[in-house]
C-alpha cells in the first residue's frame, strides 16, 4: 500500500497529539546529527511518543503502510545506526519523552525504567537508594538506557561488571509489526528455555524497539581508590594488569591504557589540566578499585605499586588523595577524546582482542600503519582489562577531506585484517550500524550470515525497522511509500 508523507504525518499527529510530531527542517535538524557531527539524511518526520502503547501504535501504523522507521535515543552513537537514511526518508521514532522511572527495589537490587531514561538519571536514582548502576560512559549525561541496551554498551567498568548484556534482567520490546513483548521480569535466575531478551540486546534496533528495561543494581561502593601509573610499554601494562587481577581480585573495576600522545591531546582540549607526574612516560595506566565493605584499599594499591616496581613494570605513579584529584585523573580520560575531535576527520575504532595478545598486536598494528602512512598519528588507548582498544588514527593535517577519507579507509582495512589474524573483533562496544557493515559482513562465514539474515527475516520480513543497519537494506520498491506530494 502506498501512502504519502503528509498522510503519515496527519495520522501520527492524531495518535500522539500536540508536540508528538516534528516535521519542520529546523525542528528535525538535531535528529539527523550524532555526537561526532556525522549527518546522513533528513527524516520524513520525528515521532516523540510518551508511552509504550504510543510506540506500538506508531510501529503498527508503519507496518501496515510500509513506512521505514528507525528508533533513536540520545544521539551518542558512533556508527550511524540511529541516524535517518540519506537515500530513503525514514520516520525517526525518538524515545526522549519515554523517560519514566517505573520501580526501584533495593532489596532485590533491581531498577525498572523506560528506555528513554538518561543513563546519569538512572545512576542518580540508584544512588539515592544506596545502590549502584555501574555502567560508566563519557556520554552518560545524554545517552539513553534503550540505546545502551540496543548497542550492548560497555564503558569503563566492564572488567568488573560486564557489558550491558550482563546488566539487564528484563525487557519490554515493541516488535516490527506493533505487538508488545513484555519480558519485564526482575528475576536474577530464570532458566525457562530460550532467553528472548538476549536477541534484542546488541541488535541495534533492527529486531524491535526497546521501551522498558529491568536493570541489575549493585551495592553502592563506600570506598574508592584511583591511581595513575607510568609504565614503559604495553607489555609492562599487561604484566601490571595480571598483578592487579590477582592482588585486587574482584575489587578492580577499571584498568585503562593511555599512551603519552593521549595526554597531550587531553591538555590540548583542557589546558587547565595539570600533568599528573613530573616526568613524562611512554604509557600510563589509569586504574580504580572499589569496595562496599571494610577493606583497606590504600594498602592494597600501595602493595600493587611496590610489586610492580620490583617487577620493572611501574616507573612512577600517583594515588589520588581526594575525590577532586580522582576526578582530575578521570578528566584526562574524557578530555583526550575531545582532543581528537579538534583534529577533524579521523578514524575511530573499538576493536577487541584476547588480552594476552594485546602487546604483540599493538606493535604489529603500529608497524603496519606506519608502513602505509608514516605521517599518520596512532592514538591507541582503551580498556586494557577487557581487551578493548580504541585504535584511532589521525591523518596528516595537510591532506584535504577526500584524501583523508581514502587514506583512513586503507588504514582501517589493513587494521581490521590484523584484528582478524589475532581472532579479534572489529567492534567491542560501538556496534556495526552502517559504517562497519562491509567489514562485518566480510568477516562472517556463510552459515553465520545465513543465520543472521534468517533472524532479521523472521522478525521484520518487510525490512522496515532500522533497514540497512548491520545487514544491507532490502531494495524492494513495493515496500516504499510515496515521498512526493
Amino acid at each position: 500500500m502506498n501512502i504519502s508523507s503528509s498522510e503519515v504525518i496527519y495520522a501520527l499527529n492524531a495518535l500522539l497529539g500536540e508536540g508528538g510530531i516534528l516535521e519542520s527542517s529546523q525542528d528535525m535538524s538535531r535528529y539527523a546529527v550524532d555526537w561526532a557531527g556525522d549527518r546522513l539524511g533528513s527524516p520524513l518526520a520525528v515521532a516523540r511518543p510518551r508511552t509504550t502503547e504510543e510506540v506500538a501504535g506508531i510501529v503498527e501504523f508503519c507496518h501496515r503502510h510500509r513506512v521505514p522507521m528507525v528508533a533513536q535515543g540520545g544521539h551518542t552513537g558512533l556508527v550511524g545506526g540511529a541516524l535517518p537514511d540519506a537515500g530513503q526518508p525514514e520516520l525517526v521514532i525518538s524515545l526522549e519523552r519515554l523517560n519514566q522511572i517505573r520501580e526501584i527495589d533495593p532489596l532485590n537490587f533491581t531498577l525498572s525504567v523506560d528506555s528513554g531514561c538518561v543513563l546519569q538519571t538512572v545512576k542518580d536514582v540508584a544512588a539515592e537508594h544506596e545502590c549502584d548502576f555501574p555502567l560508566s560512559l563519557g556520554a552518560q549525561g545524554s545517552c539513553q538506557i534503550g540505546g545502551n541496551v540496543a548497542t550492548n554498551a560497555g564503558g569503563l567498568n566492564v572488567l568488573r561488571y560486564g557489558m550491558m548484556r550482563q546488566l539487564v534482567l528484563g525487557l519490554e520490546v515493541v516488535l516490527p509489526d506493533g505487538r508488545i513483548w513484555n519480558g519485564m521480569r526482575a528475576l536474577h535466575k530464570d532458566n525457562r528455555g530460550y532467553d528472548l531478551k538476549q536477541l534484542f540486546i546488541g541488535a541495534e534496533g533492527t529486531l524491535g524497539i526497546i521501551t522498558g528495561v529491568v536493570l541489575k543494581l549493585f551495592p553502592q561502593p563506600q570506598e574508592t581508590r584511583t591511581a595513575l601509573v607510568a609504565v614503559p610499554d604495553v607489555f609492562a601494562a599487561l604484566g601490571l594488569y595480571a598483578l592487579a587481577r590477582r592482588s585486587c581480585c574482584e575489587l578492580l573495576s577499571a584498568f585503562e591504557l593511555i599512551p603519552r600522545a593521549c595526554l597531550e591531546l587531553a591538555f590540548e582540549a583542557a589546558p587547565d589540566l595539570p600533568d599528573p607526574l613530573e616526568t613524562p612516560a611512554p604509557f600510563y595506566v589509569l586504574l580504580e578499585i572499589t569496595a562496599s565493605g571494610p577493606v583497606d584499599l590504600e594498602a592494597m594499591i600501595e602493595h600493587l605499586f611496590d610489586s610492580g616496581m620490583q617487577a620493572g613494570q611501574v616507573l612512577d605513579g600517583v594515588l589520588a588523595s581526594s575525590d577532586a584529584q580522582a576526578a582530575r585523573l578521570w578528566r584526562i580520560r574524557e578530555a583526550m577524546v575531545e582532543g581528537q575531535q579538534l583534529h577533524g576527520e579521523h578514524l575511530r575504532t573499538d576493536i577487541a582482542l584476547p588480552i594476552s595478545t594485546l602487546g604483540n598486536f599493538f606493535n604489529e598494528a603500529n608497524r603496519a600503519m606506519a608502513a602505509i602512512s608514516p605521517q599518520t598519528t596512532v592514538i591507541a588507548y582503551g580498556h586494557l582489562g577487557d581487551g578493548n582498544l580504541h585504535f584511532n588514527l589521525l591523518p596528516p593535517a595537510e591532506l584535504d577531506l577526500t584524501a583523508k577519507r581514502v587514506l583512513l579507509h586503507a588504514l582501517e582495512t589493513e587494521l581490521f585484517a590484523i584484528v582478524e589474524d589475532y581472532q579479534g573483533s572489529i567492534s567491542a562496544e560501538h556496534g556495526i550500524g552502517r559504517t562497519k557493515q562491509t567489514a562485518f559482513l566480510d568477516g562472517l562465514s556463510e552459515l553465520e550470515r545465513e543465520l543472521i539474515s534468517d533472524l532479521k527475516q523472521l522478525f521484520d520480513p518487510d525490512d522496515l525497522m532500522a533497514a540497512g543497519r548491520i545487514l544491507p537494506r532490502v531494495t524492494d520498491p513495493a515496500i516504499h511509500y510515496q515521498s512526493q506530494e
